[in-house]
């Protein structure tokens, strides 16, 4: 069934190596080709066996490959195991419990090996939690980045968010449930709990949820307790060079943060902050654009009386 062109074993004898996505929430979310490769691979490798198993049942599938675990636990040491099957000229299947192997699940050693045994490694492309929550974030997609699960420890989590505080990227993170407050309540601290964000749980199942806002807001909604598989997606930070006050700086800063994706209310939040000066003023000099020429203390005197 399918495309009988799929790779299978190349000119040198070796196998191939399959990195096949799986559904996120739904098994209907399955891509056409992950059944055929779990009917015809040598050896499927999965992060849960049990799991493995309930999607084979939805999908109507019976594996006659031999199925081995490969998880986070047994990673290092079934990693040589499946090399030598490789290199013996077996198909070797890799899924993991929802999304794309080796992006923040096992897979990563597996294919660092096979490459470096000129192993041919290639994708059964599909559902994907990063892009998803990305797609539907309502934060610029234009330019991102993945960083994973943020450390547990707090200081250790506190300093990777510095190091992030001035990524321009929107930034997406994996988060379990019950550290999502905690993790919401750093994110603001370091990047300012008026970075939009958006909380997206259960991606593709029945309770999906989306909760957008600023980091602030998002933290008051996480401290009641948040359930099931969240993925947080954060608008990047803006240009960390200081703004000048002069008017057409300001209208400038504004203008530009708009054209990367920010609300103009966040705009000129940032910008404020940025320049120094208050919120109210900017705002009112984006609002009355003719008379940007006019110095910030005498369109407002009592600004410059103090």
């Amino acid at each position: 069934m399918g495309d009988s062109t799929v790779v299978t074993v190349d000119d040198s004898g070796r196998g191939v190596l399959v990195l096949a996505a799986t559904p996120i929430g739904r098994s209907a979310d399955a891509p056409p080709r992950l059944a055929e490769e779990l009917a015809t691979a040598d050896v499927v490798a999965a992060e849960d066996t049990r799991r493995l198993k309930r999607l084979t049942s939805d999908l109507g599938v019976t594996v006659i490959g031999r199925i081995v675990s490969y998880f986070e636990g047994n990673e290092s040491a079934r990693t040589p195991v499946l090399l030598e099957s490789l290199l013996e000229g077996r198909r070797v299947l890799l899924v993991t419990d929802a999304g794309m192997p080796s992006v923040s699940d096992p897979g990563y050693r597996l294919v660092a090996a096979a490459v470096e045994h000129d192993v041919t490694v290639t994708a059964v492309p599909g559902p994907s939690a990063v892009l998803t929550a990305l797609a539907v974030s309502g934060l610029p997609v234009d330019r991102f980045c993945f960083e994973g699960f943020l450390p547990r420890k707090a200081g250790e989590r506190g300093r990777r968010l510095a190091d992030l505080a001035d990524e321009q990227r929107t930034l997406v993170f994996f988060e379990a449930p019950h550290r999502t407050e905690a993790a919401l309540a750093a994110l603001a601290e370091a990047f300012g709990g008026d970075r939009p964000a958006a909380v997206c749980r259960e991606l593709t199942k029945t309770h999906e949820e989306v909760r957008r806002g600023p980091l602030a807001d998002l933290v008051a909604w996480a401290a009641d307790g948040v359930r099931g598989e969240v993925t947080l997606v954060v608008q990047g930070a803006p240009p960390r060079a200081a703004v000048d006050d002069d008017p057409a700086s300001l209208l400038a800063a504004v203008a530009d943060l708009e054209a990367a994706g920010s609300t103009r209310k966040d705009a000129i939040a940032q910008v404020a902050r940025l320049a120094g000066v208050p919120k109210r003023e900017v705002y009112q000099l984006v609002h009355a654009p003719t008379t940007a020429d006019r110095p910030l203390t005498d369109r407002w005197p009592e600004q410059g009386a103090r």
